[in-house]
């Protein structure tokens, strides 16, 4: 068949067709071209969905910065959050953060200062919210009744971090079930600035880097011994300290006198208490660690956005 002038001879009507031109064979690899980039995004969205990876610019509040946007609020019962925390604060003051300021766990255990309406109110980071956009908090029931009246049920705040909050003790471990001298992966509690790293080592050998996982555990993959252990946590402002005598006992807590808080007033603009997580249910022996820590290297974190 000849095709009308000026038509491409890929797009002609085929006889006994109803009149449907053909799609062209340049239009139809360029449509199995975009249905392949498209499934290929998509594939890509849900792994990095399940995996749990941060955003590509992902970054927990910190220094001096201000943050204006909306909160809600909820309630996580006894539940410790996406932050895999033992139990919430004791006295249920604590936060969840939409994922690029929660930033694949970088944020659990921070401090943030809240205003609202009617106050301000220090929270500890605890959770994910999935349905929080860059400038939306959702609160505790408690801390939202804080700083605005519930039946607003939303209300316009204003949040920065909290440097170097004054907390009760020191450093807290946890080990996570199923951790073992061949499986390394503890959680550490009580440290009021974001973490930047971890490292541990057992009874021989050196400090080897942890990675941290989006549940607030770090782990070494291929395990570092039966411990006990050294482990050295370094905030983003590049305070570090060093806990000893860390034993591989699962699901306990372990608390510490190593401490990357100064003792001295937060720089934060408001003076109320701040928040402790509340201990585990389960009774763990005493530990008293060796305890070497380092000068705070100053208000700016040593990381910024990953962007």
């Amino acid at each position: 068949m000849t095709a009308a002038p000026g038509t491409d001879p890929g797009n002609a009507t085929p006889a006994g067709n109803s009149g449907t031109p053909r799609l062209s064979r340049r239009v139809r690899h360029w449509l199995a071209g975009a249905g392949v980039a498209a499934l290929a995004a998509v594939l890509g969205i849900t792994l990095a969905v399940r995996g749990g990876a941060a955003p590509a610019c992902a970054a927990p509040p910190t220094g001096s910065s201000v943050h204006k946007g909306t909160a809600s609020f909820y309630d996580a019962g006894r539940s410790g959050g996406t932050c895999s925390f033992p139990s919430p604060p004791a006295d249920r003051l604590y936060v969840a953060l939409g994922s690029s300021q929660y930033a694949g766990a970088a944020a659990c255990g921070s401090y943030l200062d809240v205003s609202g309406p009617k106050g301000t109110v220090r929270v500890m980071v605890m959770d994910q919210c999935a349905g929080c956009g860059n400038s939306k908090i959702d609160l505790s029931d408690e801390a939202f009744a804080r700083i605005a009246d519930r039946s607003q049920g939303i209300a316009r705040v204003t949040y920065r971090a909290v440097v170097n909050p004054p907390l009760h003790g020191g450093l807290t471990f946890r080990m996570k079930g199923g951790a073992s001298k061949y499986w390394f992966a503890v959680q550490v509690g009580n440290h009021g600035n974001p973490l930047r790293s971890v490292e541990a080592k057992g009874p021989s050998g050196g400090f080897r880097k942890a990675a941290r996982q989006v549940d607030n555990y770090w782990t070494i993959e291929d395990g570092i011994g039966p411990g006990p252990y050294s482990i050295r946590v370094t905030d983003v402002y590049g305070r570090q300290a060093t806990a000893t005598s860390i034993r591989m006992v699962t699901k306990q807590v372990q608390r510490s006198t190593a401490s990357l808080v100064s003792p001295t007033p937060s720089i934060s603009p408001t003076a109320s208490p701040s928040p402790t997580i509340a201990p585990s249910p389960t009774p763990t022996a005493s530990v008293a660690p060796t305890e070497t820590v380092e000068a705070l290297a100053g208000a700016a974190a040593l990381d910024g956005p990953r962007c």
